[in-house]
């Protein structure tokens, strides 16, 4: 066992071909199907209605997000717990997230 770093200056990021305009890294799995990862939106990108098996936690790195009728500005940190319906996100400006998610993804709703 050791330590790992990161150098989250020259991560790769994935495109999530499900929401056009988002991408993400992830930097580890702390429980199975769950993730700590950043998450990139770009203006305009919306991610629907969606709901996790699973406690979720979000802190805003960058940017405006507009979280169901919440305006969220860089520093902003929330959880929602397991079975809660969250959203739409919407970004406002470019966003960069990182997220905590201890569990499975679960189900979106469509736009």
């Amino acid at each position: 066992m050791k330590q790992t770093f990161f150098d989250l200056e020259n991560q790769n990021f994935s495109n999530l071909d499900i929401f056009p305009g988002a991408s993400w890294a992830v930097l580890a799995e702390p429980v199975p199907e769950g993730s700590i990862h950043r998450l990139k939106l770009k203006k305009g990108t919306v991610i629907p209605f969606h709901t996790h098996p699973s406690d979720e936690f979000v802190y805003l790195l960058s940017g405006t997000l507009k979280t169901g009728e919440t305006i969220c500005e860089k520093g902003t940190f929330w959880k929602t717990p397991a079975g809660v319906r969250q959203g739409p996100h919407e970004a406002m400006t470019d966003v960069e997230l990182m997220t905590i998610r201890l569990g499975a993804m679960g189900k979106f709703e469509e736009i």
